[in-house]
């Protein structure tokens, strides 16, 4: 079975409202028929979904997040083109095909079983992105549970050969035990694989990291650091804007990975859907500030669930202002 779904043009245009007057990304952005056109396009991004939630299934979370990609390419695909959201600078790759991996979950929920469906889909999730990488550009992944962080990480440290950083915008560390692979632990495989060097988690909400996983991350805080979101959001000992500075400063001097886990914007639809939480245009300007770095490397906003959203479009319409913050530089 291939490792990635690719789309054609029609198949884009087809989700894509036209009207008379207005040009919108559907109708303007390049769609690439396979991973050795890569090399062909002129664009700095490349649009990749994960269309799975076997990880957070195995990590005792909510299913749904296996249609973040979907919605979100559908209410990307309709917004405006003009000169502040330049489409020429992304090109659509496809997504990740999780099929297989999926009815296997259907059929057998052991969480043994589910284990070992996520090691599969990291396999395809690290070749696509080392492709990715390796050419050149930087993928921007959609959907899936966050247990691809592991396969981001992984991919394009072979690409770059070498351990790569990551900022992670989460209310978790996902630095669970090494137990069987689930949307928790991603980053700790990353660490112990040797795919992640400094890892920055923004944001973690203190009410639900264990004692385990604080100690694990003091034992580890020459490579590993946080901020608590209720030192940021609550009490205010330090602002959003130096929090930021203090991250970046952090993990931003050699090539980084971009996470960020709508579990931590308040109200979003998501696997673990908060009331307290950052608000959407904190995300955006989080995003927005990380991806301008030049060492950014690759971007990845999972999590989100349209089923638990507060409305149908909630979710990809969340992350399609998310993509266009990325190309708006």
């Amino acid at each position: 079975m291939n490792e990635l779904v690719c789309y054609s043009k029609d198949a884009i245009v087809s989700r894509t409202k036209i009207r008379e007057g207005e040009t919108k990304v559907g109708q303007k952005i390049e769609v690439l028929q396979d991973s050795t056109q890569l090399s062909e396009t002129s664009a700095t991004y490349i649009l990749v979904g994960i269309p799975e939630d076997i990880g957070v299934r195995a990590n005792y979370g909510n299913a749904g997040t296996a249609e973040a990609w979907n919605e979100a390419l559908n209410a990307f695909c309709n917004i405006q083109v003009h000169p502040n959201i330049p489409v020429e600078r992304i090109a659509l790759l496809g997504a990740i095909n999780c099929t297989q991996e999926m009815r296997s979950a259907e059929k057998n929920n052991d969480m043994a079983h589910l284990g070992k469906l996520v090691k599969e889909i990291d396999i395809k999730v690290a070749t696509i992105i080392e492709k990715v990488v390796a050419a050149g550009k930087i993928p921007i992944i959609i959907g899936g549970g966050h247990n691809n962080s592991f396969g981001n990480l992984k991919g394009a440290s072979k690409a770059l050969k070498k351990p790569i950083n990551c900022i992670n915008f989460d209310a978790h560390t996902d630095f669970r035990a090494l137990e069987h692979r689930h949307s928790g632990n991603g980053f700790r495989y990353a660490k112990n694989d040797g795919s992640l060097h400094k890892y920055f988690i923004f944001g973690v909400h203190r009410n639900y990291t264990s004692q385990p996983v604080f100690e694990a991350l003091k034992a580890a805080s020459e490579h590993v650091r946080f901020s608590l979101f209720e030192d940021i959001a609550v009490t205010k000992n330090i602002t959003f804007a130096k929090a930021l500075e203090e991250a970046s400063a952090f993990i931003s001097d050699t090539p980084f990975g971009i996470e960020l886990d709508m579990d931590a914007i308040a109200n979003m639809g998501s696997s673990a859907m908060t009331p307290s939480g950052f608000s959407v245009e904190e995300a955006r300007q989080f995003l927005n500030y990380f991806s301008a770095n030049k060492n950014c490397t690759y971007i990845h906003i999972c999590e989100g669930t349209p089923s638990a959203a507060l409305f149908s479009n909630h979710v990809g319409k969340t992350i399609s202002y998310l993509i266009s913050d990325v190309l708006s530089k």
